[in-house]
Parts: structure tokens; sequence; C-alpha cells
């Protein structure tokens, strides 16, 4: 499989598993970190109704019950098809709200991927880009969405990005 991670070192892990960011809406990763300063798993048993996986690993989860939505993207830059997937994937958390679906959508610490999906989430329920990310930090972590070209993607919005990043050679 190809790394979908980039390297943050100098960001600190998440000191909970999964936080809800919005009712219904929980935003989380496959690890994060205990009082202690260890690294820990975040296992999914049958706490959520629907999953959305932006990172995998065998064992984390989520029980059979679950619906478990899977679209691995990067940590990096995104092409058009891996644009697409994320705003597939906010439509299916929407999907799962609408229909009363404890969702969580997750990625390895639940800081940028997950948050780009639950932000757009936020989006295509009426907020505002820059309300969405700052909901999705507030909640979650001031950490969250670090990645700054994935708040470009939110502040432009994602078919405009697509658009844009179909412009480059190679794409």
């Amino acid at each position: 499989m190809a790394r979908t991670r980039q390297r943050d070192r100098e960001v600190p892990g998440p000191s909970t598993p999964w936080d809800e960011i919005a009712p219904g809406l929980w935003m989380g990763g496959h690890y994060w970190t205990d009082p202690d300063g260890e690294l820990r798993p975040a296992v999914v048993t049958d706490e959520f109704d629907l999953v959305i996986s932006l990172f995998t690993r065998t064992g984390h989860g989520p029980c059979p019950r679950a619906e478990h939505v899977v679209g691995e993207v990067p940590d990096t830059a995104l092409t058009v098809g891996q644009l697409r997937t994320v705003q597939r994937l906010a439509r299916t958390a929407g999907l799962g709200l609408d229909a009363g679906l404890t969702t969580l959508v997750r990625c390895h610490s639940g800081y940028n991927r997950s948050g780009l999906v639950v932000a757009q989430c936020l989006v295509d329920r009426g907020m505002a880009p820059a309300e969405a990310i700052a909901l999705v930090r507030r909640r979650r972590s001031p950490w969250a969405l670090h990645n700054e070209a994935f708040t470009a993607y939110l502040a432009s919005g994602l078919d405009v990005a697509a658009l844009l990043v179909g412009l480059e050679p190679g794409q």
C-alpha cells in the first residue's frame, strides 16, 4: 500500500481517540496519545453506526454491525480523483447523519484527512468554510486541519480546487 500520511513530528498526537464535532458527527483517528504520552490504538467496536475511513489498519474495527466506507487519500496535495473522493465521503457522512446514524470519520490521527471530510460535510450542510474549519479545530484539536493545502481546498471550494488541480500538468 502507498504511504498516505505525512510526517508531523512537531505536532502532538490527539489526546482522545475521537471527538464529536456536530451532533452525531464524530472525527478521530486510528491512534491517540494517552496522558503518559504513549501512542495507543483507537479501536472502534460498536460506538458508531457508520465509519468512514481515510486510512485503514487491520484490527481497528469497526464491528460487523457498522457500515464501513473506505476511501484512502494521502495527507498531501490531492489529485482531482482524490478531491472527488473527499466530496463523495462528505456526502456519505451527510446522508448518514440525515438517516440518524452516529457517524465517525477517521484517518491516522484524526487531524487532516478526517478534518477535510468533516469540514466539507459541514459546508455541504450550509456552514461557511472558515466556520467549519474553526469548529473542527475547537472540537477536535487546535492541530486539526493544519495541512494548509486542505484548508485552501475548503476556502476555494472543492469543485474549484478540483478544476485548478486539473489544470496542473500530469493531471
